[in-house]
């Protein structure tokens, strides 16, 4: 059996702000150990419950922060970036199901240093209906027909998870005091909670569905200020919508539209003036 695990950054245990995710700040690579041992976890448990093949996925800022030296043997890691599927670089169909680690709250929403993508970004659309990251990369795991049978993260990581997954196993390792404050478990206790809950969504996998994807879906992507919806615009295919800082692109896939997304993302980025 194999499985799949997307590691972020800003929903590991102990971490409340941007000194820890940030790797120019001073706390990041005490923070990189957390994130490397909290994946470790995930790992042990699930081959403890009959994976055989497990790929990990640096999903955070340049996806290049997970130690290698200090991860599980036996399983796989993807660092770095370009990647053309981002946080769901190297997953397919042939594994039995995803894992996410790390994650965050969308955007605007209450929630430990809750984003989406970028911090240029407001909201994220599909077909008109709000989605976070967390939401955008189930519908890719979808899209190959793998369900995500795990989220770990703040708590309100948690409950967007469980809003959007009928049966999926989520395991809260920090309560959100507010966007840069938490309280949190201790690494030791949040490994017991993840080994824990990972045994139980691996043998929970046949109740969790894959969040199937629309055909043919319109993205729209709200952003911050108008600047940034304009380099997004530069994207051929792309058009603002008069009045509103909304960029919408209709894609032919969800696949299509999730590299969109990346793209009109990386050039909103370039407004130099907020």
């Amino acid at each position: 059996m194999k499985l799949y695990v997307s590691v972020d950054m800003e929903g590991i245990t102990g971490l409340p702000d941007q000194s820890y995710v940030d790797a120019d700040k001073h706390n990041y690579e005490r923070a990189r150990k957390i994130m490397t041992d909290e994946t470790n976890h995930v790992i042990e448990a699930a081959f403890a419950s009959g994976c055989e093949d497990i790929l990990i996925n640096d999903s955070h800022s340049k996806m290049n922060n997970i130690l290698i030296d200090q991860l599980h043997p036996e399983a796989q890691l993807i660092t770095g970036e370009v990647k053309p599927l981002s946080m769901m670089q190297g997953l397919d169909k042939t594994y039995a199901g995803a894992m996410f680690v790390g994650y965050h709250a969308r955007a605007g929403q209450f929630g430990v240093m809750s984003h989406a993508m970028v911090h240029a970004v407001r909201n994220f659309y599909i077909n008109d209906h709000v989605i976070g990251e967390m939401g955008f990369n189930a519908y890719v795991a979808g899209y190959f027909g793998v369900p995500v049978l795990f989220v770990a993260g703040d708590d309100q990581a948690a409950k967007e998870a469980e809003e959007l997954i009928p049966n999926i196993t989520t395991a809260a390792v920090k309560e959100t005091i507010s966007r840069s404050a938490v309280k949190s478990l201790t690494p030791k206790k949040a490994g017991e909670l993840i080994t824990e809950k990972v045994k139980q969504a691996v043998a929970n996998r046949h109740h969790v569905k894959p969040l199937i994807p629309p055909e043919q879906p319109k993205l729209k992507i709200e952003f911050n200020n108008h600047g940034q919806a304009e380099w997004a615009n530069l994207m051929p295919g792309t058009e603002i919508e008069p009045g509103t800082t909304i960029v919408s692109y209709q894609a032919k896939d969800i696949l299509e539209a999730y590299q969109a997304m990346l793209v009109m993302t990386e050039l909103a980025m370039d407004t130099t003036f907020s």
